[in-house]
């Protein structure tokens, strides 16, 4: 199945937002075995919509489209689509009494611009939204198939799973596509890329290699189509023997940060962290995953040696001997993160991230990432690049991977 994924918006347009929805409607058909051919955003406008539709559904099996689904009266998604697929806006009393329900508590909200959303193009399957007030929508035209979901990725997100895969599963039941991902850690694109060049050569047809390339990691993904979905779990154990001796891990549709998620979540536990050179970022990695108030508990960014000794325990005397670059202070400071917000586990970075503060002892990109446990607190010296963004997100990355590996030996 080939996709294409549009999203509605001035807001996207004038970079105002993030356009966080075709990324996870990519992820879920990837899951699923569809292939996007193509992302696109336009603006809120008529011609626009209708132009980026029709181009779509022309390129594609099934078009997803996000956005303009609102009660006022710049979100003309609706109307376009029922214009589009010969039909007309008619109201719903089914739609019309899940509004009512949301409103239950709160009757008088129930205005006259929300029970427009029970006003839907006749053909469409309504899809029930259980996060808002904008159905989705279902259309099909000439064996393919148009989905239509709101803009706030939240709904998306909930609508996706629940009501669009099941329908996309019955209508596309042979989709014919396969990949699987491993993750290798601390070697540059091009120095794996050189090792896996006969590997790449000895590949069958239907099947191709892709690098992903994050700071700290690289991830592979081994894609199968067609007839050659059947070579690609013994493509993927030859891959493995060409990464024989590197650190990697197969990626099984989680991010280090989401595994850290189920694993707290599975055992009951929380983490927090202590950052000084990372700024803050582990932090930001450990809240996109969604739901992380259930266990994160928060974070200490102590990049003043003042606010390494008041707040976090920091010992004075050590701060002077081995300085703030050191195992001594990485490890004070993840164990006093977790005293002073009571976690289970802590993670903590300290370290020269540049381009400016190297010496020869501790040149840029010197890192030193502390965890602390049930078990106790150890801690393990990096030495990365001479580029601040990439000390950044590596130091981040190891500090997360630290971290998993923790937990695993203490459960």
């Amino acid at each position: 199945m080939k996709a294409v994924i549009l999203t509605i918006g001035d807001e996207i347009l004038l970079g105002q937002i993030l356009d966080t929805n075709s990324r996870f409607i990519a992820r879920e058909l990837a899951r699923l075995g569809a292939q996007t051919v193509e992302m696109r955003s336009v603006a809120d406008q008529k011609d626009a919509i209708w132009h980026g539709v029709d181009e779509a559904m022309r390129q594609a099996d099934a078009v997803f489209v996000t956005g303009g689904l609102g009660p006022t009266k710049d979100d003309v998604t609706k109307k376009v689509l029922a214009e589009y697929f010969g039909t007309e806006l008619a109201f719903n009393p089914q739609v019309y009494g899940w509004l009512e329900e949301i409103f239950s508590a709160n009757p008088q909200r129930l205005n006259d611009y929300n029970k427009t959303q029970a006003w839907l193009p006749k053909t469409c399957v309504p899809l029930r939204n259980l996060k808002g007030t904008a159905s989705g929508m279902w259309f099909e035209k000439g064996g393919k198939v148009l989905v239509s979901l709101p803009g706030v990725p939240f709904e998306t997100e909930y609508l996706f799973p629940a009501e669009v895969l099941p329908r996309l599963k019955e209508k596309f039941h042979d989709l014919l596509l396969r990949y699987r991902m491993v993750t290798v850690y601390d070697i540059p694109e091009a120095e794996l890329a050189m090792k896996l060049a006969r590997f790449e050569e000895s590949l069958a047809a239907g099947i191709s290699l892709a690098y992903l390339p994050s700071p700290g990691f690289v991830r592979l993904r081994l894609t199968a189509k067609g007839a050659a979905v059947d070579e690609l779990d013994t493509h993927f154990e030859k891959l493995q023997q060409e990464l024989n001796g590197l650190s990697y891990e197969e990626q099984c549709g989680q991010t280090t940060e989401e595994e850290i998620a189920q694993r707290l979540r599975q055992a009951g536990q929380t983490v927090a962290c202590a950052e000084s050179c990372t700024g803050g970022n582990i932090a930001h990695l450990i809240t996109s995953v969604a739901g992380a108030s259930a266990y994160f508990l928060g974070g200490v960014v102590a990049y003043s040696n003042e606010v390494k000794k008041s707040v976090l325990g920091v010992r004075a005397e050590d701060l002077e001997k081995y300085g703030a670059v050191s195992e001594p202070v990485a490890v004070q400071m993840a164990q006093g993160v977790r005293r002073i917000t009571g976690a289970q586990w802590a993670v903590s970075t300290t370290g020269v991230a540049g381009p400016d503060g190297g010496t020869p002892e501790k040149p840029v990109g010197t890192v030193w990432i502390g965890v602390a446990g049930p078990l106790g607190a150890k801690a393990q010296k990096f030495v990365f690049s001479h580029t601040r963004e990439r000390n950044i997100g590596r130091a981040s990355v190891k500090a997360l991977q630290l971290l998993l590996g923790e937990m695993e030996r203490n459960k």
